[in-house]
């Protein structure tokens, strides 16, 4: 028997279940990118910001010069990212951000670059603990997932520098493009 992502988990399984519809992708140079959103989670509200998070998405892919159809990004519990952790990584730990690649290149004309799954909740804690603001360490998991959707790893020194780089360089872009999330 095989069980998807979106059964196991409870994830959206249409997009009536998704805070985004066509009528919200916008334009970034030539790319065009439909950005599903998901929000499972009551740590942190988000809701208010699903165009932000729409067009910081398609920022990252048109800079990184890549194009794809459409992207996914759920926001989750704590305990769910937990099981995830678990059942992927054999790591029962919290964790900030999970990624899954799907299309590198267009397939049958169309590209699905993957999932982010995001744990507001960890953002929180550590917000908390560093004296930062959690909407903005939200925004920085979504960045990094997004790159690694995009091919960025962080498994040795030379890559994690690499991810570092690339997630100041976006964080900067995305402040001057007021996309940073924030409390509403």
């Amino acid at each position: 028997m095989v069980i998807s992502l979106s059964e196991k988990y409870l994830l959206p399984t249409s997009p009536s279940q998704y805070y985004c519809s066509s009528n919200y992708v916008l334009p970034v140079g030539s790319v065009y990118v439909l950005v599903l959103i998901s929000d499972r989670q009551r740590d942190l509200p988000l809701k208010h910001e699903q165009q932000k998070l729409q067009k910081l998405a398609q920022l990252i892919v048109a800079s990184e010069n890549r194009s794809c159809d459409e992207v996914a990004i759920h926001f989750i519990t704590a305990a769910l990212m937990c099981r995830m952790h678990k059942q992927f990584f054999q790591d029962p730990s919290l964790t900030d951000c999970i990624s899954f690649p799907m299309d590198k290149e267009v397939q049958a004309g169309f590209c699905y670059l993957g999932d982010v799954f995001v744990c507001p909740k960890q953002a929180l804690d550590y917000a908390e603990e560093n004296g930062l603001d959690p909407y903005r360490e939200t925004t920085l998991y979504v960045v990094h997932g997004l790159l690694h959707l995009l091919g960025y790893d962080d498994l040795d020194s030379t890559e994690k520098t690499q991810m570092r780089r690339q997630e100041q360089k976006y964080m900067k872009m995305l402040d001057k493009a007021g996309l940073i999330l924030c409390q509403k």
